[in-house]
């Protein structure tokens, strides 16, 4: 007589992944740069730097690392696809 198989049960939880990646872009110091000050010195345009910083890293040949991984609770609970009755 085979044995009676006991029903199981299971709970459908929708999670959430997030990879963040780290690279590392040298922006070259031009003219467009630097503010000329009244009295003749020059200091860096920080915001129009990290523009150009960031225009660099959006550039395909830009080599990102993974840095860290977080999984999380989806703020948005809803079933599986498979089960939204659709199929």
């Amino acid at each position: 007589m085979a044995e009676p198989v006991s029903a199981t049960y299971s709970i459908s939880f929708r999670l959430q992944r997030t990879t963040t990646e780290v690279a590392f872009v040298s922006v070259p110091v031009t003219g467009d740069l630097v503010i000329e000050g009244a009295d003749g010195t020059g200091s860096l345009d920080v915001p129009k730097l990290i523009r150009r910083a960031v225009e660099l890293g959006s550039t395909p040949d830009i080599a990102w690392q993974p840095e860290s991984q977080e999984v999380q609770p989806h703020p948005i609970q809803a079933p599986p696809p498979y089960l939204d009755g659709s199929n």
